[in-house]
């Protein structure tokens, strides 16, 4: 399995892999939202035998806290093809895009997702942090830092950008 920056030419096999890994077009049609406006700061995908078979979008997000906005990178979504499920594409994924958003300067990344799942990469729920998504309380939301001081002053609620809304 190879993990790369996604080309212009493998957005039609991401929608392909996403349509299929969630059964509905809307995270399909969130990729090319977030496409379109410029706001899908890193996408990766994966490939098995030449085959576009996983991917992993990340886009920005605010923690507005006390008239501050903290800039953030939200995860989301992540996708493998039924077919290649539980075979490692996944946590391949999102540790290569992790590794690659903090690289690039990001201290702060939010996902709503399984706990169980996403708590193997250092994501932990993000009311502990004092970090709230703005659409409600849910052991689902979870944080991670690139660093041990990533949260120093930082609590609020997070807003997913206007692409988010409908899905």
């Amino acid at each position: 399995m190879d993990a790369r920056i996604c080309e212009a030419s493998d957005f039609g096999s991401v929608r392909h892999v996403l349509e299929q890994a969630f059964h509905r077009p809307s995270e399909a049609d969130l990729v090319d939202a977030l496409r379109q406006n410029g706001h899908l700061t890193l996408a990766l995908s994966a490939e098995v035998g030449g085959r576009v078979v996983g991917f992993v979008g990340f886009s920005p997000v605010e923690v507005r806290s006390e008239g501050r906005r903290i800039p953030a990178q939200g995860l989301a979504p992540l996708a493998v093809h039924p077919d290649f499920q539980r075979t490692g594409i996944g946590s391949a994924l999102v540790r290569a895009g992790l590794e690659a958003t903090f690289k690039h300067g990001n201290d702060i990344v939010v996902v709503l997702g399984s706990p169980e799942f996403y708590g193997r990469f250092g994501f932990e729920n993000a009311a502990r942090r004092g970090i709230l998504w703005e659409h409600g309380g849910s052991e689902a939301f979870q944080v991670i830092g690139r660093a041990a001081d990533a949260f120093d002053g930082v609590t609020g609620f997070v807003s997913y950008g206007p692409e988010f809304a409908g899905v």
